[in-house]
C-alpha cells in the first residue's frame, strides 16, 4: 500500500510539473505572439503613414504648380487634407528665400553671423567662403565629377575643394564656426538657392540678417509685403542698400513639412525638399528627404 500510494504521489507530482511547464510555454507564447503582433501593427501603421507622406508630397507639388502659374508667393503656405485611412498636414516654403550657403557673397554670411551675435563675423564670412568650393555649385545642375589618375598619389585637401556644401549643417564642419552659431543659423541657410534671396518669400528673420537693415526697415519691409505680396520692385526699395542682395525669381525649389495622422493615432513627419519644372517628365523631383520620426500620441494633443 505504501509503494502504491508513493507512486501515486509520484505521478501526481508529474502530472502537476507537465501542467506547470504547458502552462509556462503558453504564457510564453501569448506573450510572443503579442510582440509579433505589434511588430506587425507598427510596421503595418509606418508603411500606410508612408503612404500618406508620398501622397502629401504629390499634393504639395502640384499646389507649387499652380502657384508658380499664378505667380503667386510660396510662403509658410498650408494645407490639411482628410485621405482614406488618415489625415495629413504640410507647409510649403521657397528656399529661394533663404540665404544660400555655397552661394551668398561674404557680405551677406558676415551680416547674417553679425544678426545672431556671434563676434568676429566677417572672419567667419571668409572662412565660409574659403572652405566651400571655389565656383558655387548649383545643385540642381551638378558639375561632373573628375576622373582621378589613380597613378597618381592623392592628397586631401584641407578645405572642400570639389566637394560643395549639400546640407545646411555642414556649416559646423567649418573651422572657426562655434556648433551654437551652426544651429542658429541653419533655420535662415540653403543649399537649393542663389546668390540672392527672394524678397516674396523671405522670412523676417532672413530680413533682419541683411546688411545694413535693422528693426525698423524689418517692420516697413513686412508691412509693405503686406500690402503689395507680389510687387518686388517696391520690396526691393524698402531694403534701400540692401536691395542688391535681393531678386525675385522662380519659385521651384520649394521646403514641405509634412504630417501624417493615422486614424489610430499614429503619427509620422517628415522634412523635404522638393523641385518643380513645369515642362518636367515628373511630377516632381527630391532633393532631400529627412524622417523626423513616427509613433503614437495623444489624440487631443494631436488634435490641436
Amino acid at each position: 500500500m505504501k509503494d502504491q500510494g508513493r507512486s501515486r504521489g509520484a505521478i501526481l507530482v508529474a502530472v502537476l510539473w507537465t501542467i506547470a511547464l504547458l502552462s509556462g510555454l503558453a504564457m510564453a507564447a501569448s506573450t510572443t505572439f503579442r510582440s509579433f503582433a505589434g511588430v506587425v501593427t507598427v510596421h503595418r501603421d509606418r508603411l500606410r503613414a508612408d503612404a500618406l507622406l508620398t501622397a502629401g508630397l504629390e499634393v504639395a507639388s502640384g499646389v507649387v504648380r499652380r502657384l508658380e502659374l499664378e505667380e503667386t508667393p510660396v510662403r509658410d503656405v498650408e494645407a490639411r487634407l482628410a485621405l482614406p485611412g488618415g489625415q495629413l498636414h504640410f507647409r510649403l516654403n521657397d528656399e529661394g528665400g533663404k540665404i544660400d550657403l555655397g552661394k551668398a557673397p561674404v557680405e551677406l554670411l558676415s551680416s547674417m553671423v553679425r544678426s545672431l551675435g556671434v563676434p568676429n563675423a566677417e572672419g567667419i564670412a571668409q572662412r565660409i567662403v574659403e572652405w566651400r568650393s571655389p565656383e558655387a555649385p548649383d545643385p540642381l545642375n551638378p558639375r561632373p565629377v573628375p576622373v582621378q589618375d589613380e597613378s597618381k598619389p592623392q592628397v586631401a585637401s584641407a578645405s572642400q575643394g570639389e566637394f560643395p556644401f549639400s546640407d545646411v549643417r555642414q556649416l559646423a564642419n567649418v573651422p572657426g564656426v562655434p556648433p551654437a552659431l551652426a544651429a542658429a543659423a541653419a533655420p535662415l541657410l540653403t543649399v537649393f538657392g542663389s546668390p540672392t534671396v527672394n524678397p516674396l518669400t523671405a522670412p523676417a528673420e532672413v530680413v533682419a540678417a541683411l546688411p545694413g537693415i535693422d528693426a525698423s526697415k524689418v517692420r516697413a519691409f513686412l508691412d509693405t509685403r503686406r500690402r503689395f505680396p507680389t510687387d518686388a520692385s517696391r520690396l526691393q526699395a524698402v531694403l534701400a542698400s540692401a536691395q542688391s542682395f535681393v531678386a525675385a525669381g522662380p519659385q521651384r525649389v520649394v521646403s514641405v513639412e509634412l504630417t501624417a495622422t493615422l486614424e489610430d493615432g499614429f503619427v509620422a513627419r517628415a522634412t523635404a525638399v522638393i523641385v518643380v519644372f513645369q515642362e518636367d517628365a515628373e511630377p516632381y523631383r527630391i532633393l532631400a528627404w529627412n524622417p523626423l520620426g513616427s509613433g503614437r500620441e495623444d489624440r487631443a494633443r494631436t488634435a490641436k
